[in-house]
This record gives structure tokens, C-alpha cells and sequence, in this order.
């Protein structure tokens, strides 16, 4: 994703360490101009970016400083360390994946299926990690890379977002939706663990973002919603 270059401006009243993260359910601030952000948001931005980019491993604080527009050792002034910053960075982008899909469901009309809302925050999980916002494919990219404290830190974020998930096939199973055959903690985990390995194929000239949306759709309304007695068999070899 392009992004418009970032020009330096000072600190504004606000901009104090500790400082909280944008509100989740505000506009995403990694698709607007940098030049219109403050320095933390700035920052914050710009961290999102390398991350999407390079990974944990290969995400220094002076590539972040430089895209931020401001000098490395100004990022101490908002950030205790490179990992605080990642950590800020990575939180966000789960609270911004958790309210997305949370804003989609809550607007589908009244009696939508379970079967349709699952498709609903499928398609809500991958728009936002794939074309919506840097700071949902920072985590999706880099959760599994970052040190044991950080992951432990963002364990209650995560958790949240699985009760989502946990909420939505509960509701399929009790209405019958879903064969009482299906181990719904182990398709939580492998619709989730598959939805969040797409940034790290995906690139936009693999296939529109639809097309990745209506496959998954496909796999996964075909896997959880068959018809046991469609369902394919091991027999003997005679």
C-alpha cells in the first residue's frame, strides 16, 4: 500500500508517553496522510508499516524514526523501547481486527443466519488485514514472531477475539447448522489460523482480495456446514 511521505511537525499538548492508542473504533489512521497526524500517531503509523513489511526480525527504530519523520532517539519521548512500540503497534491492530468484525455482524440484518455470519466476519477478517488497515496485517504478520513477553501481554486482546469466534459457531451448533461430528474448538483455531496466514501469501496481484474472500468462504461453508451424510469417508482398501 502507498502512503503519502510524512513531513516533521512538533509535538502537540496531547503527546505525552503512556498516552493511549488511537480508539479502535475510530477512522484507521495508517490510510490517512501522515502529515495530518501528530508525532506519536505518526509513529505509530510508520511502525505499522515496517512491520507489515519486514517482519519483527528486520524492523529497526530508525527505519521507523526516518518514515515517521523524526529522529530515533525521539521515539524514546512516546516509547520506553523498540518492543514497547511494537507492542503498542500490535495491540492495535487486534483491537482494530476484533471491532471490525464486530461492526460487520452487528450490522447484518435481524435473523441473519449463523451460517451467513460466520461468511460475514470472514469477509470482515481478511478486508482489514489485507487492504483496510497496515495495523491489522502488522499483527496477523507478526504475532507468532515476537518475543513470549509481548505475545503475554496482548493475551487478553487475543482471547477477546477468540470469544467472537467461539460466540459464532456456538450459535451454529446449537441451531443444528453444524454437525455435532465437528470439533468446534479445533475449527476456531484452524478458521482463524488460516484467515491470519493470508498476509503472508497474498499479494494483490495473486488475486482481487474478493476472490480471497469467496474462496475461504467456499472451504469453510463446505467444511463446517456439509451434510454429514455428504461427507467423505475413509473406507478399507480390499
Amino acid at each position: 500500500m502507498t502512503r503519502t511521505p510524512a513531513s516533521q511537525t512538533p509535538p502537540g499538548p496531547s503527546e505525552v508517553p503512556g498516552t493511549p492508542v488511537p480508539d479502535p473504533s475510530a477512522p484507521d489512521t495508517s490510510t490517512l496522510d501522515r502529515s495530518t497526524l501528530g508525532t506519536r500517531e505518526r509513529i505509530l503509523v510508520s511502525a505499522a508499516q515496517v512491520l507489515s513489511e519486514r517482519g519483527y526480525a528486520a524492523t529497526r527504530l530508525s527505519d521507523i524514526a526516518r518514515r515517521a519523520g523524526v529522529h530515533a532517539p525521539g521515539v524514546y519521548h512516546y516509547f520506553s523501547s523498540r518492543d514497547d512500540l511494537v507492542t503498542q503497534v500490535l495491540r492495535e491492530g487486534q483491537r482494530r481486527v476484533r471491532q471490525h468484525v464486530t461492526a460487520a455482524l452487528e450490522a447484518s440484518p435481524p435473523h441473519t443466519s449463523s451460517r451467513d455470519r460466520i461468511m460475514i466476519a470472514i469477509d470482515a477478517h481478511l478486508r482489514i488485514e489485507l487492504e483496510l488497515s497496515e495495523f491489522a496485517t502488522a499483527v496477523t504478520r507478526n504475532l507468532g514472531h515476537v518475543p513470549a513477553p509481548i505475545r503475554e501481554s496482548l493475551q487478553a486482546d487475543s482471547e477477546a477475539y477468540h470469544a467472537v469466534w467461539r460466540d459464532l459457531l456456538a450459535d451454529a451448533v446449537a441451531d443444528g447448522s453444524i454437525s455435532p461430528s465437528v470439533d468446534v474448538r479445533v475449527a476456531r483455531m484452524m478458521v482463524i489460523g488460516a484467515l491470519n496466514w493470508a498476509p503472508e501469501w497474498w499479494h494483490n496481484d495473486d488475486a482481487p482480495v474478493g476472490v480471497v474472500v469467496a474462496t475461504a468462504q467456499g472451504i469453510v461453508g463446505d467444511g463446517l456446514f456439509a451434510r454429514p451424510d455428504s461427507r467423505i469417508t475413509e473406507t478399507a482398501t480390499p
